[in-house]
Parts: structure tokens; sequence; C-alpha cells
């Protein structure tokens, strides 16, 4: 059965259009100031499997409806930043956005979870000129964004791969060493965040 219903193909031209957006805005950005507000930009739309085990581990019909409206990421951008103000610029830019709303925000970065992963998660939920699950046309479709810094987004990279690609013998060492590098790469952040400010002051 197509989790999605057939609508992959909306959620697939929904995705092109916030890309284009976000690289329409940091072009901007970067006319004005110089500075661009990412290193990259990546999308995707969760495959079939994916969204079928989140459905099914939050005990969740296998519909639709449960992947498109109980569910919301099955639109996914990942924003990855050179420096940490530059993801709290983004965030303002997007709560301008007049025909966005933030449904929901999740600062790892402030709150980092316990494992040292940070990053800052936004649930935007728009209207676009497709008829959404619900019947509605206009209808309203949810994004999920992440904005990272390159280190951690590096960090999270690694972790991913080793965590589900090997079988670790003592998770708990592995997991406090984990710990220690997201701290140190935290620091390595702040430091390089410091550095710019004391070279724009020099300007």
């Amino acid at each position: 059965m197509d989790i999605y219903g057939g609508y992959r193909p909306t959620l697939e031209n929904i995705l092109d259009q916030v890309l284009n957006r976000f690289k329409e805005v940091n072009q901007l950005y970067q006319d004005q100031t110089g500075d661009r507000l990412y290193e990259h930009l990546i999308g995707r739309v969760k495959t079939e499997d994916s969204m079928t085990e989140k459905c099914q581990r939050k005990n969740l019909p296998l519909s639709p409806y449960s992947a498109l409206k109980k569910n919301r990421d099955s639109i996914g951008i990942r924003v990855v930043c050179n420096f940490i103000d530059d993801i709290y610029t983004w965030i303002d830019l997007i709560d301008s956005w007049t025909s966005t709303k933030i449904i929901t925000k999740k600062d790892y970065i402030t709150n980092a979870k316990p494992n040292g992963y940070r990053s800052y998660h936004l649930i935007l939920e728009e209207t676009f000129p497709y008829q959404d699950i619900e019947g509605n046309n206009p209808g309203k479709y949810y994004i999920e964004v992440q904005l990272r810094t390159i280190a951690m987004d590096t960090w999270a990279s690694l972790e991913h791969e080793m965590k589900y690609k090997h079988q670790i013998k003592n998770p708990e060492m592995m997991g406090n060493e984990l710990k220690r590098v997201a701290d140190e790469l935290a620091s390595c952040d702040v430091s390089m965040q410091t550095i710019r400010k004391l070279i724009r002051e020099e300007d």
C-alpha cells in the first residue's frame, strides 16, 4: 500500500517550491550583506518505508491521513549554516513569512539532547494550491525544518553512521565519548561565532 495515497508527486512539488524559496532568501541576503545564510541546503520527502515505520512506532493507522496529518515530517528540509547566529536569523526570517505558520519550535542548541545532539527544529504549516488529505483546495501541508551549524551536522551524521551501522560492544563508553565530542564541537561553534563578531567590529 502507498502510505501517501498518491500524494507523493504533490509532496515533491511542494519540496521544490520551499527549497527554491530558501535559495531565493539566501541570495537576497547575500546580495544585501555579502554573507551567505547557509553553507548547504538539502531536502527530501520521507520514504514510504520510513513513514510506515514511524506510523507503526506511534501506533497510528497505516493511512495517508496518518502520514500527512498526524505526522508532520513527510517533507523535510535541512539548513546547514556556518555560524550559530545564522540559525536564529533564519528563524526570524521564517517567522516573518506571511504565508507560513510556525507550529512548533524545538531548540536543541540552547538545550542539547542528553546524547549531545544539537539542532533547531521547526514544524511549518503552509497553504499550497493543491488538495490536501482533508479535501481542502488550496490545502495545508506541513514541512519540518532542521537548522544546524556545520559542526552540528558533522557530529549528527557521524553519530548516526556509527549508531545504526555498527554493533557497539561498550555503548555506554561510546555514548560518553560522543557526548564529549559534541560538547567540544559546540565550544568551537561559540569560538567561531566570537571570532566573526570581532572581525565585523574591526570593519
